[in-house]
């Protein structure tokens, strides 16, 4: 195990009992970083510690759910100050505008902006305070590909980008970069129950001939949370095999 990149360092990733966020936890985990994660299932949580920990890394849990204030706030304070920050957590149902209500339509702002939001609004000022951190939000290719049912999801996914732009600006000053990674079609266990049979034939669309795994977002959020990007800062990375460029 490497233990060069983030050693000493404490990482914080939302969303990660399962899919992107679990491997990207453990990536993290594997380059030397403490990592805490979260999610609203405690068994899955306990899974990603056990993964974290069968990597040779340190891992703990947090019960939290992203889209409640309260979460949040004890979430900020239980961890205490960080390094990295990945805010991943995300919800993603799908619906025409027509048929589109008004809990789901908050529920998925609350988690994917809000939540995202005021996380980052608690734990910044520490990295402010010691002139370094980095801060990852997950969003996606929705943000920038029109879709008859996405558009409450897409929505959410263009504000977090122009949140990453923003924040780089008012942070970059004082030593803390901001970055987005959009990722493409993913290979998770949601996206695949999801989209069902028609998962696999997304990749006839993708210029690469494939899907994405977790793992290839996880080396994309371990490149912009580390020194390696040192120079790299609002910018939103797109991991989608080309999809962007079809």
């Amino acid at each position: 195990m490497s233990t060069s990149t983030l050693a000493n360092q404490k990482a914080l990733v939302t969303g990660a009992t399962s899919g992107i966020g679990r491997a990207i936890a453990v990536r993290l985990a594997e380059e030397g970083a403490t990592v805490h994660v979260t999610g609203r299932r405690a068994d899955l949580g306990k899974e990603t510690v056990r993964l974290i920990e069968q990597a040779g890394g340190t891992g703990h849990f947090t019960v939290a759910d992203i889209g409640d204030l309260g979460d949040v706030r004890a979430l900020a304070e239980e961890v205490g100050e960080v390094d990295v920050l990945v805010n991943n957590a995300g919800i993603f149902p799908f619906s025409p505008t027509p048929e589109q209500s008004e809990e789901t339509y908050r529920q998925v702002f609350d988690v994917n902006v809000r939540g995202a939001y005021f996380l980052t609004a608690a734990l910044v000022p520490g990295m402010l305070a010691r002139g370094r951190g980095a801060i990852v939000n997950v969003s996606s290719i929705g943000a920038d590909v029109g879709n008859p049912t996405t558009s409450v999801y897409s929505a959410s996914k263009a504000a977090l980008d122009a949140l990453t732009r923003s924040w780089a600006v008012e942070f970059g000053a004082r030593g803390v970069r901001v970055n987005s990674v959009a990722p493409g079609p993913i290979r998770t266990e949601t996206a695949v129950t999801q989209a069902g049979e028609v998962f696999e034939k997304i990749s006839e669309t993708v210029p690469l001939n494939r899907v994405g795994e977790p793992e290839e977002i996880a080396d994309v959020v371990l490149f912009l949370a580390s020194g390696r990007s040192s120079y790299v800062n609002g910018v939103v990375l797109a991991a989608d095999g080309g999809y962007l460029a079809g």
